[in-house]
């Protein structure tokens, strides 16, 4: 049975360290297919900078070349608030419900999962694996409810996210790359170079199209 991998977020712009951590967790948890999930109109943030056409073309062209990665539109084109909650339960109806489906977060935003939409049913829907990065204390930023979930979900073994659909928290560390779309923008309405922190491809679409200028 296939294992699908999902990272969500704006990607404005996306950069290596989202194409590093979704390579990382494909590779140890043995997923055969990652999806990457541009967002609409994210609930939890202000709107992207870029426009939804420009960060879906930044994502396929980022993730061109590799045969695991594969772009998710499911909500790009919304225009209503994107809660993951809803993706994964439109991912459900298609890809059936004993498939496995493992969510990347990064620790910061697992740490602040029960702040999401309906967050405790996400574990009815998929499992999430925690990309932690050296000195981050992830266990003294749960509040109550999340370390309780956390405590009875949690497994150290990466074949449990294949042999159920859901339900099991999974934490890796990987390779850390100080990169932040935030900073990207900000060195490019500067006027300064961000060649090696995105792909070639994104990087030449960037100049192309002048954004975050």
């Amino acid at each position: 049975m296939k294992a699908f991998g999902l990272l969500g977020g704006t990607f404005d712009p996306i950069h290596h360290g989202h194409l590093r951590l979704a390579e990382e967790m494909a590779e140890a948890l043995g997923l055969d297919e990652v999806r990457l999930l541009p967002t609409g109109t994210p609930p939890h943030r202000s709107a992207p900078a870029a426009s939804a056409i420009h960060r879906l073309a930044m994502v396929q062209r980022a993730i061109t070349g590799n045969p695991r990665f594969r772009l998710d539109t499911h909500e790009i084109h919304k225009t209503v608030p994107c809660y993951m909650v809803d993706t994964l339960g439109e991912l459900r109806a298609e890809l059936g419900h004993d498939v496995p489906i493992v969510l990347f977060l990064g620790a910061d935003a697992f740490a602040g999962l029960a702040r999401w939409h309906d967050w405790q049913r996400l574990f009815s829907l998929c499992h999430i694996a925690v990309a932690e990065r050296p000195g981050y204390d992830l266990d003294s930023r749960l509040p109550p409810e999340l370390d309780a979930e956390h405590s009875q979900r949690r497994t150290a073994r990466a074949q449990d996210l294949r042999t159920a659909p859901c339900g099991q928290i999974y934490r890796l560390a990987i390779t850390q790359l100080d990169i932040s779309a935030t900073g990207i923008r900000a060195r490019i309405a500067g006027h300064r170079s961000v060649r090696y922190l995105v792909p070639d491809a994104v990087l030449d679409y960037l100049q192309h199209h002048r954004l975050y200028q």
